[in-house]
C-alpha cells in the first residue's frame, strides 16, 4: 500500500485507493496532501490558543483554509507546489510556536518538519494513523466537512467577505481532530456542530454572492458558439470570472463557462457583460473530449480538473489559478495589494486561436436560487394545493464517471408529471437537458445554481414549511435524492442534518469512510439511506 484515499465517491473498490488515486493523482501527491493537513492541524492548534489571548494570527486562519481546499478531490495534482505549502505551513507554525506555550502538545505540534523526513513522515500521518475505525471515520466525516466548508470560505474571502466564528471552529475541530483520548459521543457531537457552521459558512457564501452580483433570475442560456475566439473558464469562483469579464471586454474574445460555472449566466452583474457567450459541454468528468474542441485557452479556477492524457491538444492551453495545481500549466498568480487578477498572458494566448467548435446548440432554463422561488411562492403553493404539484424532489450534488449514474437520468425521466426537481450542482447535467415540460409555466427542472448553492435549496425548503404552516420540514412533500461526489457535498449533507432534515438518499454509493457501525447511528437517527433502482425508488419515494 504507498498510499490511502477514500474521501471520494469513486475510490477504488469502493474501499480506498492504495497505488494511485482514481482522480488522477499520485501517491506521491496524496502522501504529501496527508502531510500537509498534519501540519494544518499543528497550526490550528496553536492559533486556537492564540484566539483564546484574542491574538489570533489572521496569516493562519487564511493558510488553513486554503491549504485544506488545496487537498480537496481534483483541485491539485502538482507534488512541487504541495511541498512548496507544506514549507510555507511549517515556517508559519514556527512564527507561532514562538508566541504560545502548549501543555502535552499533539505530534502535529511537536514534529520539527525536516525536509528530508517528508516522505517518511507522510506515510504515517493519514489515514490510518487511526486506529479505531468508528472514530476514524468519524474523525474523516467531519475532517471532509471542514474541508467543503473550506471551499466555500475561500470563495466568500475573494469577495470580501469572512467571519471570524467560522475561523475559529475550523481551528477548533481541526484541533479536536488531534486528540486521540476522543470519544465517539464527543465526534458525533463534533459532525452535528460541522453541520451548524456548514449553514454558516454557505449563508456566508450565499451573502456574498447576492450582495456582489445580484440574486439569480430567471435566465436562458445558450448553448452553442460564436465566432469569437474564446476563453473556456471552469471551476466555481465568481470573482476570477468578473476580473476576467472585464479584462476581456472589447478585445474580440468570448467567455464560455463550463460545468460548475453554468449558473453565472444567472447573476444580473455577469450576464451584463455581452461576451458572456454561453455554456460549453457539461460536466466535469467529460472535459477530455470537451476541451478538444473548444480550441482556446481554458481556465481552471478551483477543484474538478481531470489531467490530461500525455496526448491531449488541449494540454499547453490550461490555466490555473488558486488552490489549483498541475504539473505544466500554466499559473495565474493571486491578486497582491487590492488589485486584480493578471490575465494578459491567457488573454494573448487567446488571441492566437481559433473559434471554439460547436458541440451541441440551444439553450438552457436556469436561476432558480432562493430568491427567485420564494417570490413565486404563490405560485407553487397553489399549484401544489391544486395537486398539480405532487411532490418536490431535491436531486442535488455532483455528477461522476461511473455508469451506475445514469440511474439519475433514468429517475429523472420517469418521475411522474406532476413532480418538480430542485437542483443545484454538477449532478443536474444528467437530466437539465431533458425535455422534462413544465407544471403550470414551473418548469419541472428548477436549477438553483452550483453546489456552494446547495444552501438555496435550503432555504426554499424552510419558507415552504413556514408557508404551509407546517411545524416540521420533514412533514413538506419533499424527497431528497441527492448524488455526492467529493467533499464538498459531504458539507451539504452535514448542514441539511444540522437543519434537521431527514431521510436523505445518497448515491451511487455511501461513503467509502463510513464504518459499519457510523453508517448504522446515520440511518437510526437520521434516516441516511441508499437508492436501489430508479423502479422501486419512485415506487417507494412516492407512496
Amino acid at each position: 500500500m504507498s498510499m490511502f484515499c477514500y474521501q471520494c465517491q469513486e475510490t477504488a473498490m469502493g474501499t480506498g485507493c492504495t497505488l494511485k488515486g482514481v482522480c488522477g493523482k499520485t501517491s506521491e501527491v496524496a502522501n504529501l496532501q496527508d502531510l500537509l493537513l498534519f501540519v494544518v492541524r499543528g497550526i490550528a492548534v496553536y492559533n486556537e490558543h492564540l484566539r483564546r489571548e484574542r491574538h489570533p494570527s489572521e496569516e493562519a486562519d487564511k493558510f488553513i483554509y486554503d491549504a485544506l481546499f488545496i487537498t480537496i478531490t481534483n483541485a491539485n495534482f502538482d507534488k512541487a507546489a504541495i511541498i512548496r505549502k507544506i514549507k510555507e505551513g511549517l515556517q508559519l507554525k514556527k512564527e507561532l510556536a514562538s508566541k504560545v506555550t502548549i501543555a502535552n502538545a499533539p505530534d502535529e505540534c511537536l514534529w520539527d518538519g525536516n525536509e528530508d523526513e517528508f516522505e517518511e513522515k507522510a506515510r504515517t500521518v493519514g489515514v490510518l494513523r487511526t486506529p479505531d475505525e468508528d472514530i476514524r471515520s468519524l474523525k474523516e466525516l467531519v475532517h471532509y466537512g471542514l474541508k467543503g466548508m473550506a471551499a466555500y470560505v475561500e470563495h466568500a474571502h475573494n469577495l470580501g467577505y469572512q467571519s471570524p466564528e467560522i475561523f475559529a471552529f475550523m481551528q477548533s475541530a481541526l484541533a479536536e481532530l488531534t486528540r486521540n483520548d476522543i470519544t465517539m459521543e464527543e465526534l458525533v457531537q463534533l459532525t452535528l456542530a460541522t453541520g451548524k457552521h456548514g449553514v454558516s459558512a454557505m449563508a456566508q457564501l450565499d451573502a456574498a454572492n447576492t450582495n456582489s452580483y445580484g440574486n439569480p433570475e430567471i435566465s436562458e442560456v445558450n448553448l452553442g458558439v460564436r465566432n469569437n475566439p474564446g476563453i473556456l473558464i471552469s471551476g466555481h469562483d465568481l470573482k476570477d470570472l468578473e476580473e476576467l469579464l472585464e479584462q476581456t471586454e472589447g478585445t474580440g474574445i468570448d467567455i464560455y463557462t463550463h460545468s460548475e460555472m453554468l449558473p453565472a449566466h444567472y447573476y444580473p452583474q455577469l450576464k451584463k457583460y455581452k461576451h458572456l457567450a454561453g455554456n460549453y459541454g457539461n460536466a466535469w468528468w467529460k472535459q477530455k473530449e470537451e476541451f478538444e474542441s473548444f480550441n482556446g485557452p481554458i481556465l481552471f479556477t478551483s477543484n474538478c480538473i481531470v489531467p490530461p492524457r500525455a496526448n491531449a491538444s488541449y494540454k499547453d492551453r490550461i490555466y490555473i489559478t488558486g488552490a489549483c495545481g498541475l504539473e505544466g500549466a500554466h499559473y495565474i498568480p493571486e491578486r497582491k495589494d487590492g488589485k486584480p487578477k493578471d490575465f494578459s498572458t491567457l488573454i494573448a494566448h487567446a488571441k492566437q486561436c481559433q473559434p471554439p467548435t460547436a458541440i451541441e446548440s440551444g439553450t438552457l432554463i436556469g436561476g432558480f436560487a432562493h430568491a427567485q422561488v420564494v417570490a413565486l411562492a404563490d405560485k407553487v403553493v397553489e399549484a401544489v394545493k391544486s395537486g398539480a404539484i405532487r411532490k418536490f424532489f431535491v436531486m442535488a450534488g455532483c455528477d461522476g464517471r461511473m455508469k451506475s449514474r445514469e440511474y439519475y437520468t433514468e429517475f429523472a425521466e420517469k418521475l411522474p408529471k406532476d413532480t418538480v426537481i430542485l437542483t443545484a450542482g454538477c449532478a443536474k447535467y444528467r437530466y437539465n437537458k431533458l425535455a422534462l415540460g413544465d407544471i403550470n409555466g414551473i418548469p419541472r427542472v428548477l436549477d438553483a445554481g452550483q453546489c456552494n448553492d446547495s444552501y438555496s435549496l435550503a432555504v426554499i425548503a424552510l419558507k415552504l414549511k413556514e408557508v404551509f404552516g407546517l411545524d416540521d420540514v420533514n412533514k413538506l412533500p419533499i424527497v431528497y435524492n441527492i448524488a455526492w461526489y467529493e467533499q464538498k457535498a459531504v458539507i451539504v449533507l452535514l448542514a441539511l442534518l444540522a437543519l434537521g432534515v431527514k431521510n436523505i438518499h445518497l448515491g451511487p454509493t455511501l461513503p467509502a469512510f463510513l464504518s459499519p457501525n457510523v453508517k448504522n447511528v446515520l440511518i437510526e437517527q437520521f434516516g441516511i439511506g441508499g437508492i436501489s433502482t430508479a423502479d422501486e425508488d419512485i415506487m417507494k419515494f412516492l407512496s
